[in-house]
């Protein structure tokens, strides 16, 4: 059975950024059953958006240098088999394009074997000075315009 889509598809609009991040089960992620315990599954799409938002210039960073805040307004996770220690994983991130002053993001977390584990979702609102925005901030607008027209790339950036 497939499952609906989190992020309808926009007429028009560009293919999500996407990225993948592996990782593998520590002793610490898991419960007396040895499998994830579930609560761990945020930071697992913490590591995806990170990963993602370093890669695009819109990791955390990147916010503080604009003074802008983006606070998780909703996150659904829907488990669909477990991982368990040791186990090496992939966690695949999407960026969904979105006129709106938010960000969408989709996570799908895949197994050694490439099944799907989990798959989720977040929305993320943009915040200055403490109130919420109506309007993309500048940075970000000005990235979604470059993804728009295709002229995206990713950032080379030494650390």
């Amino acid at each position: 059975m497939a499952r609906k889509s989190y992020f309808p598809k926009i007429e028009g609009a560009p293919e999500p950024l996407r990225h993948i991040v592996k990782r593998k089960v520590r002793f610490e992620e898991v419960d007396p059953m040895n499998i994830v315990w579930h609560g761990r599954y945020s930071s697992y799409f913490e590591d995806g958006r990170t990963a993602l938002g370093d890669l695009y210039g819109v990791g955390y960073m990147d916010f503080y240098r604009y003074k802008v805040a983006a606070p998780i307004k909703k996150m659904q996770v829907d488990y669909i088999k477990p991982l368990r220690f040791g186990e090496t994983f992939s966690i695949e991130t999407l960026l969904h394009w979105t006129e709106a002053a938010r960000m969408n993001y989709e996570f799908i977390i895949r197994d050694a074997a490439g099944e799907k584990a989990t798959t989720g979702c977040t929305v993320q609102l943009f915040v200055q000075n403490d109130e919420l925005m109506m309007f993309q901030p500048d940075f970000f607008a000005e990235l979604c315009e470059k993804w728009k027209n295709g002229t995206l790339n990713p950032i080379d950036r030494t650390f």
